[in-house]
């Protein structure tokens, strides 16, 4: 759509008045059948077209016999025209405001006031979550881990809405419970998204499954481990600011993942230095995970990652795992992972205890 037509159909016109309006302008006090043969619009088509500006204000017939129309001053002429836009959706969102009172009460009690709906099927959580998703214009951010609500077929729907909000600018966070790559779907909806170009890590002990939108409204299983449970959609602006800061946190600390190898390479200063593989299964290995989750989010199979491990205990001169994790932390390689798989713990106490869990 070329520029000209963009500004009539944000204003409200159809094309053909648009096109007659910009003639006008340049051609005061033409005929309809000059405009007719100027535009190469049909008789019917200018007349309805004239009659719309009529209504809007925009043009006005100067002469009757023969008729002959001149376009109104646009500047002052487009501003009471959007004047009476703003009035008429002014009257929409009141219109707004009734409908919902009416819908909130003819749904049961979902609805808590107007902070919070409680999606008590897999039904209604996937339509919000799909009519939030296609809303969102900044940011969507995820907490994941299974099981999930969303059956297995809805995975290439729901990426192909993410890709239609990142092709539009949304930016896409996610942190995955470390524990999730032993979930084949959770693999798998990790490498598609990487692939889209969200960001992926990794965390260890996540409290709860959440997705946000913009910091304008959440979605968090009211019982992660069980999807029949429900969830609740929130709006308290309080609240999503307490879930945010929830999100940087798990985020801040989370261990970066993808399929292409470690996103933060070793520092060669370091020596003897790991290899980018034994950095990248060490740094999972913090977090808790196992080698077949480990195998899963590396690509690798579970015997590559003992004999990595294996390797990594011969290059520091360990035996065990506590020994390999002591002095990896020790020679710096484990600096950007928490030196206390506890403290996730500790912050989703106080995460609990801020929202009265």
């Amino acid at each position: 759509m070329d520029e000209p037509t963009t500004w009539w159909s944000d204003a409200g016109l159809p094309p053909a008045a648009g096109q007659v309006l910009e003639h006008l302008v340049a051609h005061p006090e033409s005929t309809p059948a000059e405009i007719a043969e100027a535009l190469g619009l049909p008789s019917r088509g200018v007349a309805l077209a004239l009659r719309t500006l009529s209504d809007e204000l925009l043009a006005v017939r100067v002469s009757l016999s023969p008729a002959r129309w001149s376009a109104n001053p646009p500047r002052a002429a487009i501003e009471s025209l959007l004047a009476r836009r703003g009035a008429r959706l002014a009257n929409v969102r009141l219109q707004a405001e009734r409908l919902h009172e009416v819908y909130t009460e003819t749904v049961d009690r979902r609805f808590i006031g107007d902070q919070f709906e409680v999606l008590d099927s897999p039904e209604r959580l996937n339509a919000r979550y799909e009519h939030h998703l296609r809303s969102a214009q900044r940011e969507v951010l995820h907490l994941v881990m299974p099981p999930y609500v969303a059956p297995t077929e809805q995975l290439p729907e729901r990426m192909g809405a993410q890709g239609e909000a990142m092709a539009r600018g949304v930016r896409f966070r996610s942190v995955y419970d470390s524990g999730s790559f032993d979930d084949e779907l959770s693999l798998r909806t990790a490498r598609e998204g990487g692939s889209l170009g969200g960001q992926i890590r990794l965390s260890n002990g996540l409290p709860m499954k959440l997705v946000m939108f913009d910091d304008v409204a959440a979605i968090m299983s009211l019982k992660p481990d069980d999807p029949a449970a429900g969830s609740l959609l929130v709006y308290a602006r309080p609240l999503l600011r307490v879930l945010r800061v929830l999100f940087e946190e798990l985020w801040e600390h989370g261990q970066p993942w993808s399929e292409a190898g470690p996103v933060a390479p070793p520092d060669p200063d370091l020596r003897p230095a790991p290899d980018p593989r034994m950095l990248q299964v060490l740094r999972f290995m913090a977090l808790g995970m196992k080698d077949d989750a480990i195998a899963r989010a590396l690509g690798l199979s579970r015997r590559t990652v003992q004999q990595t491990v294996s390797d990594v205990g011969a290059l520091l001169g360990a035996r065990t795992r506590f020994q390999i994790a002591l002095r990896a932390q020790q020679r710096g390689w484990l600096d950007d992972v928490p030196d206390d798989p506890g403290q996730v713990e500790h912050r989703a106490d106080q995460f609990a205890y801020l929202i009265g869990g």
